[in-house]
């Protein structure tokens, strides 16, 4: 009687351990925010994650900085998307004010207009962004 008591008490924690364990999702949303500056910027970052295995979906916004992914998480984790991000350049915002951040290589690699470690090349891109445009009478 205490074998079968004792088998019933193990199957259940078998199971209810296995139920616990995480699904993956074949179109997971995943949203991180990636350092960049421009429209350059965004079509680097969207085409990194786009090559990921995996993901299905990018969309880098330049004001924001916030990408949003859809992606399947049986092919693929987000910190293989960012690693794929870092490398052409572009760093990682983390929790708490954390980055992950590119090498230096990679970042150099990145166009001129791009060097979002720059603070002269933020206001540049900061004015061009504040210019109305002028409309014909």
């Amino acid at each position: 009687m205490k074998k079968i008591i004792l088998l019933t008490i193990l199957s259940v924690l078998t199971l209810s351990l296995t139920a616990q364990e995480k699904k993956k999702d074949k179109n997971a949303k995943v949203t991180f925010e990636v350092d960049g500056i421009c429209g350059m910027c965004k079509k680097r970052i969207e085409t990194a994650a786009l090559k990921t295995n995996g993901v299905k979906f990018a969309l880098w916004n330049v004001k924001t900085h916030q990408l949003n992914l859809i992606m399947d998480e049986r092919k693929t984790d987000v910190l293989t998307v960012q690693k794929n991000i870092n490398k052409v350049g572009h760093d990682i915002i983390l929790e708490h004010g954390k980055k992950m951040e590119s090498t230096l290589d990679a970042y150099n690699s990145v166009h001129p207009c791009c060097k979002y470690r720059d603070g002269k090349i933020i206001l540049n891109h900061e004015g061009e962004l504040k210019k109305v445009k002028k409309t014909k009478n």
